[in-house]
């Protein structure tokens, strides 16, 4: 089962980071691979808000539609996603962010999944691990064009 963890410090703070991937219907503006993401149901508010989402994927040809429940514990910070239905046997990722002592936060991203059909792993299982290398990075871009530039960035 491929799976994948990765540690980025980034110069925005913890609830920042958390913020924009709590965000999951922006998603498709700048996430790669990402298409679309619309929110099913809301089961649960407060903490922690859970929902349900769809998210569809694809690259050329191949598009794919999966259905996740997504757990949102902003008091943590953490932004959970556990696999419930479409292409995957299996599906969970997770993002933490934690205060840096150099400022700005560590963002936590792991993933780990496996597809049910071993012709769709083989067609795109390997961009599907480039692009999720490039998640945290992603979010890091992103919080650039909605924050700005932070302070410590321009003086350092």
């Amino acid at each position: 089962m491929p799976s994948f963890t990765t540690r980025r410090h980034v110069p925005f703070t913890p609830r920042q980071m958390y913020d924009l991937v709590a965000d999951v219907e922006k998603y498709p503006q700048f996430l790669p691979l990402t298409e679309a993401l619309r929110i099913r149901r809301r089961e649960q508010t407060g903490n922690p808000e859970v929902f349900t989402a769809d998210m569809t994927v694809g690259y050329k040809a191949i598009h794919e539609t999966f259905l996740t429940r997504v757990s949102l514990y902003p008091d943590v910070p953490k932004v959970e996603a556990r696999y419930i239905d479409g292409p995957f046997r299996h599906l969970e990722n997770r993002w933490q962010f934690h205060a840096s002592s150099k400022g700005g936060c560590e963002i936590e991203f792991f993933i780990d999944y496996a597809f049910k059909s071993h012709m769709l792993a083989l067609l795109v299982g390997a961009l599907f691990d480039k692009a999720f290398r490039k998640f945290a990075e992603a979010f890091e871009e992103r919080a650039r064009a909605v924050y700005g530039v932070p302070v410590a960035a321009v003086v350092n």
